[in-house]
This record gives structure tokens, C-alpha cells and sequence, in this order.
């Protein structure tokens, strides 16, 4: 049985900078159970078409592939939780990083370093569909530095995230395709808008209020509650958890 796994629509970013390194960090995030509470979520829709290299030339990531990221955060507690499935992905994981599955600093159409590195998904049905769940605390790191000889995750707050969401990517890489499978920039939505069980009450969304704001979220991106979906109008994504279970 595999377990249930929320979904949200994502992309892949760029792979690091030409000039990093691998490194070995000083410290790294926690694995940690999910809160209770989110400040903000984001999802990033996933194409191949999108994939940027590291001198910022688009190449062609995989064809047919596909990927969603759900990213739930508590900027508070530097924890973030993610959801991520990738499908169509073929070949084994290759990166400078850590993993290489990431989040990067990378605004569209353009280069960037990696500052969170995720777990890799993995297929644990052999249908060719890749996840991965889990909740990690910074301190981030990477495993790649700098020219200055830091860990691209050094300093890095989830802030940032919040404060400029378009400015990140996520991504996967794989041997084959080395600038990343598939890529997409994050974007904002309610925190009612993601199933996060403890977190992100459903009424807020319902009250037409972000958690995250306090914004008019109707007037946002034009959220409703049907059925236990919730439809996010301005971005045309359709927010819902995964059937519970898949023999």
C-alpha cells in the first residue's frame, strides 16, 4: 500500500551554477514531524519546456515528464513540508548536490543556486510514478558551496520564499538530464487551499481570509471549497489530496 500523498502541481529548476562545488556542509536540516500551523504554501507547475542550463540557454528536459510540488511552510519555525511526485521520470538522479531534487533561487528563464535539497522521490510501486513526503528545519543545506567557499544554503531563511515567491524554482536531475527533468517557478497559494491536516484550516479559505496574509484570498486567486477540493480560480489549479491509498 502507498501512503497518501497530497498533490499539488510543480515544476523543476535549474540545476547549480556552473562555479559550485561539491562540499561537505557543517550541519544540516532535521527531519521533523508536521506542525500544527502554516504561514504559507506554494505549488509549482512542473514542465520540460521550462528547464533553463547553467549559462541560462533553455534546453530540453525530459520529454513526457511531469512533476508536482506541494510546499507548506512555517517561516516562524524554518520548517517546510513537501509533497512531491514526478512522473515520466526516467533514469537514475544525478547532481553537485546532495540529492537532486531541490529548491533553487532562480528567477524564470534564468539560472540559479540551489538552497534546499529534498529527498529524491522514489518508486516504490514500479508504475513509474516517483514521490516523496516529509517535513525538514533549517538550518538548509545543500552540499554545494559558493565562491566564497559557503553552503549554497548558508544563511538562507524561508522568508525569502515568502517574501518573493517567483524568484524560486523546483526541480529534479537525473544523469540523462543533468540541467533538470522538469522545472517551474512557485507560486503562492492559500494556506486553506492545501489539505495540511493539522495546518492551514479549511475555514480560512471558506472565510475568503489567508492564514498567511490576512488577505482577501477570494480576491486573490479567486479560492472555493467543493466537495473537499478546492479550486484556486486565477491560476486554473485544481488543489486536492490523493486517493488515500493505491494497492
Amino acid at each position: 500500500m502507498k501512503r497518501s500523498v497530497r498533490h499539488l502541481t510543480i515544476g523543476g529548476a535549474a540545476a547549480a551554477a556552473a562555479t559550485l562545488i561539491v562540499a561537505a556542509p557543517a550541519a544540516a536540516e532535521t527531519t521533523v514531524p508536521e506542525p500544527s500551523s502554516f504561514t504559507s504554501a506554494f505549488t509549482v507547475m512542473a514542465t520540460p519546456d521550462q528547464v533553463i542550463n547553467n549559462d541560462g540557454v533553455a534546453v530540453a528536459g525530459e520529454p513526457g515528464a511531469t512533476g508536482t510540488f506541494d510546499f507548506r511552510i512555517n517561516s516562524d519555525t524554518e520548517v517546510i513540508c513537501y509533497d512531491i511526485t514526478l512522473t515520466g521520470v526516467t533514469g537514475d538522479y544525478q547532481s553537485p548536490a546532495k540529492t537532486a531534487t531541490h529548491i533553487h533561487q532562480a528567477a524564470a528563464g534564468q539560472p540559479g543556486p540551489p538552497r534546499i535539497s529534498f529527498p529524491n522521490p522514489t518508486d516504490a510501486d514500479g508504475d513509474g510514478v516517483r514521490e516523496a513526503s516529509g517535513c525538514l528545519q533549517g538550518p538548509f543545506t545543500t552540499g554545494v558551496t559558493n565562491d566564497a567557499g559557503a553552503d549554497t544554503g548558508t544563511g538562507f531563511t524561508l522568508a525569502q520564499i515568502e517574501a518573493n515567491p517567483a524568484g524560486f524554482t523546483g526541480d529534479s536531475h537525473t544523469a540523462s538530464f543533468a540541467a533538470g527533468v522538469v522545472r517551474g517557478q512557485l507560486t503562492q497559494v492559500p494556506v486553506g487551499g492545501v489539505d495540511t491536516g493539522a495546518g492551514g484550516a479549511a475555514s480560512a479559505v471558506a472565510a475568503g481570509t489567508s492564514a498567511s496574509s490576512g488577505t482577501d484570498s477570494g480576491a486573490l486567486v479567486g479560492a472555493a471549497a467543493v466537495g473537499g477540493l478546492v479550486l484556486v480560480g486565477a491560476t486554473g489549479l485544481v488543489l486536492r489530496r490523493r486517493a488515500a491509498a493505491r494497492a
